[in-house]
């Protein structure tokens, strides 16, 4: 999953990109609120984290023109303003969750992965499942039935993002915006290098191929086919 970051305090901004790319996230870190509004307007984010005092524009005004365009992004705010007016006022503004600093990092973690969830309609919020293949977002566990699987961080960003997507076809531009930050170079092969390296894992386990290749256009899941 992406992630927008708009914070800037250094200290801080490098606590939580560190932490977030720790556990698979991709982030892109902007440290005003023009640069913040700019990047939320042109790349594809499935959640941004928004500090309120920012240097050439301020975050409420950054979160306004972003619902103004019809931008739905989740949006956590992050503030050293906690005061209930402040928190009331981050949300009508058009913020979906308001965390207060200090705070602790796996509470900033469970916070982001809730907004990523229910704006993904997951029916079950925890975990995504095709046919015997399920991850659970919480624990970050993968199994094909009661067989676990052990995945690298980014590989797991990839499967979660596949599944999300099951049965639909997603292009290699499509999870390299969704997996990967836009510092990424559009050149290499570490997508395919990423596809084949999940294919080893889970193929071998499950005895049937879950991840197709459609030629010319990307990849899709699906429980259909068996190795040969």
């Amino acid at each position: 999953m992406r992630v927008l970051l708009v914070e800037d305090d250094v200290k801080i901004a490098s606590f939580i990109v560190k932490g977030l790319k720790a556990v698979g996230f991709a982030v892109d870190h902007a440290s005003d609120g023009e640069e913040g509004l700019q990047l939320a307007l042109i790349e594809p984010y499935d959640a941004a984290i928004v500090d309120l005092m920012l240097p050439k524009k301020s975050g409420l005004s950054l979160i306004r023109e972003l619902r103004a365009e019809k931008n739905n992004t989740p949006v956590l705010i992050l503030s050293a303003k906690g005061d209930v007016e402040d928190r009331v006022r981050g949300l009508e503004t058009g913020a979906d969750d308001y965390l207060t600093k200090p705070f602790a990092f796996s509470e900033l973690l469970a916070r982001l992965q809730a907004l990523i969830r229910r704006a993904s309609g997951v029916a079950d919020p925890t975990r995504l499942s095709v046919g015997d293949l399920s991850i659970n977002l919480l624990t970050r566990e993968v199994k094909w039935g009661e067989t676990p699987i052990e995945l690298q961080p980014r590989e797991f960003s990839l499967l979660e993002y596949l599944m999300r997507n099951a049965g639909r076809i997603v292009s290699r531009t499509m999870i390299m915006e969704h997996v990967w930050d836009y510092h990424f170079d559009p050149q290499t092969n570490v997508v395919e290098a990423r596809i084949s390296r999940l294919r080893d894992k889970i193929d071998r386990i499950a005895g049937r191929k879950l991840i197709h290749t459609v030629r010319g256009a990307g990849y899709v899941v699906r429980e259909n086919g068996s190795l040969p």
